[in-house]
């Protein structure tokens, strides 16, 4: 597999052009293209000769499509496959202010929560920061004409959420490199604080996190209200305490000046009557934060069930009179498999691979 050209930023794609012997000005056409969504060979702006030269090392399509579903409340969810065969999933939330845009950081993943399909074949490998890129940059490129904004900032994706295949801290560099490209004026140009980042508690890398000035929205999977039962479905929990967890939030409104989430995923016998709603509010209340409840999207390879909607809007109430700030997640995407990895497995599963 050659390198990728989308994980450089627009000052190293200067310093190759000019190493290749390019006037300066091709750096801004290339940038331009590869942020439109373009593969190098069709770049027009460019000489065949430059392209040659590019091919040599870099891949022409990074990611490509592989599969859509789109479902009856609009949303579209993709299988993207990469040069080396590996594939992931994206999913495209349409709302009146805009797209949203959920991209995968791995492929596969190591945390082994059991209310995700994304771990049951373990990780594979990181992607790269411009692989990471390259969902956008396509999927843009195909919504080219449900634009928002004006000019070279004219986009389809207005937000974005890393919530796909993957735990985005534990592929730490290559997911900051991508939001620092994502986020550059010139490209994408993604504000962070359209930018939600949702990790399992990797405590560490999240105080790293707060350190890099990144005013993106920080989302933590709680999903229990103490160490003992979060570790029967996420393993992380053996290593991180909530107590932890809850010390580099507070680490982490102090550094950015952002209030924090916490996914909170309802799962019947579990998490959600009434002493958890009690235990929940006694965490979080006063804190600066909100909580995003989510009906659990059934894995038929784990043994969790959903609970019901009464219930669901029963244990939210239960939080608002608590004083918590919470909401309820509107389910999108259930026709087409739209709980993170069920796609992937799926397709995994039908083609034996």
């Amino acid at each position: 597999m050659k390198k990728i050209i989308q994980d450089l930023s627009y000052n190293e794609l200067q310093e190759l052009t000019l190493a290749l012997g390019e006037k300066k000005f091709r750096a801004k056409q290339l940038y331009e293209g590869l942020t439109q969504g373009k593969t190098i060979s069709n770049i027009t702006s460019l000489s065949k000769a430059f392209k040659e030269k590019l091919l040599e090392t870099y891949e022409d399509e990074t990611v490509r499509i592989k599969e859509t579903y789109v479902s009856a409340d609009g949303t579209e969810k993709y299988l993207f496959e990469y040069a080396d065969g590996n594939l992931v999933e994206g999913v495209l939330m349409k709302y009146k202010y805009g797209y949203t845009q959920c991209v995968s950081t791995q492929v596969g993943c190591r945390m082994g929560c059991k209310f995700c399909a994304s771990t049951l074949n373990g990780l594979v490998r990181n992607l790269t920061a411009g692989e990471i890129l390259s969902q956008i940059l396509t999927v843009n490129a195909l919504h080219k004409n449900d634009v928002l904004g004006q000019g070279k900032e004219a986009r389809a994706v207005t937000n974005v959420v890393l919530m796909g295949s993957g735990e985005p801290l534990d592929n730490y560099d290559e997911t900051l490199k991508f939001l620092r490209n994502v986020t550059a004026e010139g490209g994408v140009c993604i504000s962070a604080r359209n930018i939600s980042l949702s990790t399992c508690g990797l405590v560490p890398k999240m105080y790293a996190l707060a350190d890099e000035g990144i005013p993106l929205n920080l989302t933590v999977s709680l999903h229990a209200t103490d160490d003992i039962s979060r570790a029967r479905t996420m393993p992380v929990a053996k290593a991180y305490k909530i107590a932890d967890i809850l010390k580099a939030c507070e680490y982490y409104f102090k550094k950015t000046g952002r209030r924090y989430y916490f996914e909170y995923t309802l799962i019947e016998g579990e998490n959600c009557d009434e002493e958890h709603a009690k235990a929940l509010i006694e965490l979080l209340k006063g804190k600066p934060c909100h909580v995003n409840l989510i009906r659990l999207n059934e894995v038929k390879e784990r043994d969790l069930k959903a609970l019901g909607d009464k219930q669901a809007y029963r244990f939210l109430g239960l939080l608002e009179k608590g004083g918590l700030s919470a909401t309820l997640r509107r389910q999108i995407g259930v026709d087409i498999g739209g709980a993170c990895g069920q796609l992937r497995a799926n397709y995994i599963e039908k083609n034996n691979l």
